[in-house]
């Protein structure tokens, strides 16, 4: 986001918009008018203080360089109504797992594992977010493909462009799937990360019921010590037919 000095009247209301609270900010022109700026180093580039603000003076617009890799790799992971070329659909992640009942994702035996990185106010940098990534990478997990995360990653490896490794992003998640006998490492290898990571991330760890109405996973959790909330998501498919399991 960049701010024309010649039209900005430094009443300030964009800054409230600020999802972390310290890209705008005012300083003083050369005729020791107050006006407001943008720090690009700060800015993650969201939209929000151009959609919630009416800029009296129209002082306001996007920079060019949203359109340009890597500073555009900042827009898509911040803007959701950027549609992200490797996805084709707007956001940070992918369609969510609790469709998994009409799109069958996840199977019996199978676990996905979600870390979603960064919040409003705080954000997040790729290289915390890659610091996880080659660990998870070392344990053969399966990167899911259709994540816009993947698309900057060696999956062999986890290391990421390096071009965007300074990047940072209001959030980003991760996907993973694998079957449910490596829980235990990967949930190990995340707490272990987890403390070398600046920035905050959430884990979500997503399978299906068993047969019986038992949710496998929580045995495992419990004995791991990971608190958690079993959220549950009830989606009755819209019309689309439930996906049928095939018996083993």
């Amino acid at each position: 986001m960049i701010i024309d000095e010649n039209k900005c009247f430094g009443c300030g209301q964009c800054m409230a918009s600020c999802t972390v609270g310290s890209a705008i900010f005012f300083t003083r022109r050369n005729d020791s008018a107050v006006i407001c700026q943008v720090d690009q180093e700060e800015c993650l580039e969201c939209g929000n203080c151009l959609r919630v603000v009416t800029c009296p003076g129209e002082a306001m617009s996007e920079s060019e360089s949203i359109h340009t890799y890597p500073r555009s790799v900042t827009k898509y992971f911040s803007d959701p109504r950027w549609t992200h070329p490797a996805t084709q659909i707007p956001g940070r992640g992918t369609e969510e797992v609790k469709t998994n009942d009409v799109t069958g994702r996840i199977r019996r035996g199978q676990v996905g594992v979600a870390l979603e990185f960064g919040r409003p106010g705080l954000g997040a940098r790729f290289s915390d977010v890659e610091k996880v990534i080659i660990k998870l990478a070392r344990l053969g997990v399966h990167f899911e493909e259709n994540n816009p995360l993947t698309s900057l990653m060696d999956p062999e490896t986890g290391h990421l462009d390096p071009q965007v490794l300074s990047t940072r992003v209001l959030s980003g998640i991760l996907e993973i799937m694998i079957p449910i006998e490596k829980l235990d490492a990967v949930l190990e290898t995340i707490r272990e990360a987890s403390s070398q990571v600046e920035s905050v991330f959430s884990l979500d760890v997503i399978c299906r019921m068993d047969p019986d109405g038992t949710i496998p996973v929580l045995d495992t959790l419990d004995r791991l010590g990971f608190a958690y909330r079993p959220n549950a998501k009830v989606n009755m498919g819209l019309g689309r037919p439930l996906f049928q399991e095939d018996s083993p």
